[in-house]
């Protein structure tokens, strides 16, 4: 006959035969998500496209990575800052960079005021806070007037600002972004350029978009080591 004791000392048994099962069940099954890369990155074609036009790279020069996007996107506004912390942690080998698309006025006249900030220096102080204005506070910038207001102290005048975004460095600079777009096929924002030679979009989600950008950088990499 089973005593009170026994019967504790059987459901404590029990209980640890339990948990070590459940955990045991645990371990196999994350080691399957990942095995099966569910986990991970998992790339296909599907996920990008090559450029008709690649931009010329030589062996061993950084690799490019450019995001395309608008400060009229609410899809930009939210992985900019995935894209920001994705960037902090690349090598130095991988080089981060902005480009605006501008489809319409009002995109060409955000875009030539992102393009002067980056002149002077100021996106820390400006970058993000243009994307909150436009998609929380719900405010408009029609004119380069209306954003050299908003960006008066906040490391540079208003007149400032206008002068560099009325000159013809600022001219130029938005020509070279309206040719790579249209170089580079873009129709949609954000999208990401690798290497001067690959398209990744977002149809996956911005998380993978950013695995199939990793992918092709260590393709790129492995290209370089197998031709230098």
């Amino acid at each position: 006959m089973a005593t009170k004791k026994d019967n504790k000392v059987l459901m404590l048994r029990n209980t640890i035969i339990g948990f070590v099962t459940v955990v045991a069940i645990l371990i196999f099954g994350f080691g399957t998500y990942l095995s099966t890369g569910m986990g991970g990155e998992t790339v296909s074609t599907d996920d990008y496209r090559e450029v008709d036009q690649p931009k010329p790279r030589r062996i061993g020069e950084p690799i490019e990575v450019v995001e395309f996007f608008s400060y009229t996107c609410i899809h930009c506004k939210n992985f900019d800052p995935i894209i920001e912390e994705w960037a902090s942690e690349q090598p130095e080998d991988v080089v981060f960079k902005r480009q605006p698309a501008m489809w319409s006025p009002i995109q060409s006249m955000l875009g030539q005021t992102y393009l002067t900030l980056e002149s002077l220096n100021i996106l820390e102080d400006n970058h993000d806070r243009i994307f909150r204005a436009i998609h929380d506070a719900r405010r408009q910038f029609l004119t380069a007037d209306m954003v050299a207001d908003y960006v008066d102290g906040r490391g540079v005048a208003r007149d400032e600002f206008l002068r560099e975004f009325n000159s013809p460095r600022m001219r130029e600079a938005v020509r070279a972004a309206d040719r790579d777009v249209r170089q580079f096929q873009i129709n949609a924002t954000p999208s990401l350029l690798v290497g001067g030679r690959y398209v990744v979009g977002m149809d996956g989600g911005q998380r993978h978009a950013l695995d199939v950008v990793e992918h092709l950088i260590e393709e790129i990499r492995a290209a370089d080591a197998s031709k230098g």
